[in-house]
């Protein structure tokens, strides 16, 4: 469905006002949310287009930021080059007649990590199987990002599992979705679905991903963690909900 330009400027305005709230009092779901949004409104490919900037300058902020950028690449290599396989081949699952796939697959992945939040769910990997598990993990989110646009899954849950300090948490995170943002800008480029034009709208997203941003990190202190959890999770299951619903019936 085409929408009027001001209303199409209004809705990607407010979605990356959002996912930028969100990042800001979490540290993550930029994309995993304002995908879970646009989706409703825009194919994936035109959704995660517009996402490339945002998401890339708010992740490599997040991964240059930390002090120990050398050493969790050393450490985690292997499953950033999995992520880049993955993403580059699934790339085009959000283009052309594979679109209602992509859709799906989008509320399914959000449906999925919603339930496991709300769950509260938690395994820990022991560092003996981190060999052989980081680069499945990496190939896995890649086709999961490219397929969906969405990069969370199973690379934060992993992440998670490994019992890093919270500063390499969060740094290893930001290099994983920064790998991934790239991969994808990459593959959906190779399919005709980024393009110069995309740039543009592209960084009119990145000032109201910024001012999300100030207004989350402003108010992170004011919440209980766990309370912003529950909603965060309670309305991305909605959004995934209503993505599968609208492509089954």
């Amino acid at each position: 469905m085409t929408y009027p330009a001001a209303f199409r400027i209004a809705i990607v305005s407010l979605t990356f006002l959002l996912a930028g709230t969100v990042k800001g009092v979490t540290g993550m779901g930029l994309p995993t949310v304002a995908m879970g949004v646009l989706g409703a409104f825009m194919l994936p490919a035109e959704a995660a287009a517009l996402l490339i900037l945002p998401s890339f300058i708010t992740n490599a902020w997040q991964l240059l930021a930390g002090p120990r950028l050398l050493v969790l690449f050393r450490r985690f290599w292997p499953m950033m080059a999995g992520i880049a396989c993955g993403t580059l081949l699934a790339a085009s699952l959000m283009t052309g007649s594979k679109t209602h796939w992509a859709v799906l697959g989008l509320g399914t992945v959000l449906t999925l990590y919603a339930a496991s939040g709300l769950l509260a769910w938690r395994f820990t990997v022991p560092a003996r199987h981190e060999r052989r598990l980081s680069p499945l993990i990496g190939v896995v989110t890649g086709l999961i990002t490219g397929g969906t646009g969405v990069a969370v899954v199973p690379a934060a849950p992993y992440l998670q599992s490994l019992d890093l300090k919270k500063e390499d948490l969060v740094q290893a995170l930001g290099m994983s979705f920064t790998v991934s943002t790239i991969a994808l800008a990459t593959g959906l480029a190779h399919a005709g679905a980024f393009a110069i034009g995309d740039v543009r709208d592209s960084l009119l997203a990145v000032v109201p991903a910024l001012a999300g941003m100030w207004i989350g990190q402003r108010i992170r202190g004011r919440i209980s963690p766990a309370s912003f959890r529950r909603w965060f999770f309670l309305c991305l299951l909605a959004l995934g909900l209503q993505l599968i619903v609208r492509q089954i019936v």
